[in-house]
């Protein structure tokens, strides 16, 4: 059997180019296997692409930015993939229970069991595997330079969220959730389809197996006064600790497997700690879309 393993080289602060070694000897116990350095996003999500129907197994490190990219590739495709975690964050890892370490992730691609989870599609031709994200802080993935990540990790995130979010924007926000129609304002909206967001378990009660997305808004009034301003502060703060399952008067929760959300022309979205599109979005549960190798033992 052959498997391609694809890395990242920015990711991880670089530890994944230290340990090529140990990587190919261990897949090499299973597979016929091929490493490829990736050079950017879009070199991640094309190698993925060519590799289907070519290899058995595509084994890819990187962030979550990374498991992005190389969803984009796979598209449709009925693929078995592996992942090592080697970003700041790893989101996607937390939700299913993936360990950090090199030869532990290892270990679930050549021990695991293989299991099919939900995906997101936006807008019908875009795929997000754990979260689309509207609001204060969510541009800091994005915009927070490679060199910061690497020397400050994920404080690097929090440092440029702290900076450029000190004045959370109120926006308006309507939409429907498996017909069920709502309407705020607020300073952020989450949709989520994995359990950790921004490595906290916001969505701790959820599954990628599940055929729901949970949706997650922060309301706050349209002309805030200073307390309901510093008040944001705190409710942000409480839903990342502490999740969506306490119930909380400033945060709205919905659930469903097809949603609409609309006026928002002018904010962007971020898709799995990527820039997405801007302005109103469809979202839509995939099932059972994506093959992937997830500890024996874990619930995902």
């Amino acid at each position: 059997m052959k498997c391609l393993f694809l890395y990242n080289p920015m990711s991880g602060r670089g530890k994944i180019k230290k340990r090529l070694s140990l990587i190919r000897s261990m897949l090499s116990e299973k597979y016929e296997t091929d490493i490829v350095e990736t050079k950017s996003g879009a070199d991640m999500e094309e190698r993925a692409r060519a590799a289907v129907g070519k290899y058995d197994l595509i084994v890819f490190s990187g962030g979550d930015g990374t498991f992005h990219n190389v969803l984009q590739g796979i598209g449709e495709a009925d693929m078995q993939l592996g992942y090592i975690p080697a970003g700041t964050v790893n989101d996607v890892a937390r939700s299913l229970g993936i360990p950090r370490r090199i030869k532990g992730a290892l270990k679930v691609i050549l021990g695991g069991r293989s299991e099919q989870l939900d995906c997101m599609r936006i807008n019908g031709t875009h795929n997000c595997m754990y979260v689309a994200a509207l609001g204060t802080a969510t541009n800091v993935t994005y915009e927070t330079s490679q060199r910061s990540k690497r020397a400050l990790g994920w404080f690097a995130y929090a440092f440029r969220g702290i900076r450029r979010n000190m004045r959370f924007r109120v926006f308006r926000i309507h939409g429907v959730c498996d017909g069920r129609e709502f309407a705020h304002t607020g300073v952020l909206a989450l949709v989520m389809n994995g359990r950790s967001v921004a490595g906290f378990k916001v969505n701790r009660g959820g599954s990628m197996q599940d055929g729901q997305l949970e949706v997650a808004i922060v309301k706050q009034k349209e002309r805030p006064n200073l307390f309901q301003k510093l008040g944001a502060y705190f409710v942000v703060v409480g839903l990342m600790l502490g999740g969506i399952k306490r119930k909380r008067k400033r945060v709205a929760v919905y659930r469903g497997a097809k949603l609409f959300i609309g006026g928002v022309s002018d904010m962007v979205w971020d898709f799995d700690g990527e820039r997405g599109v801007a302005g109103d979005i469809e979202a839509e549960v995939m099932p059972r879309r994506v093959r992937m190798m997830v500890p024996a033992q874990k619930k995902v």
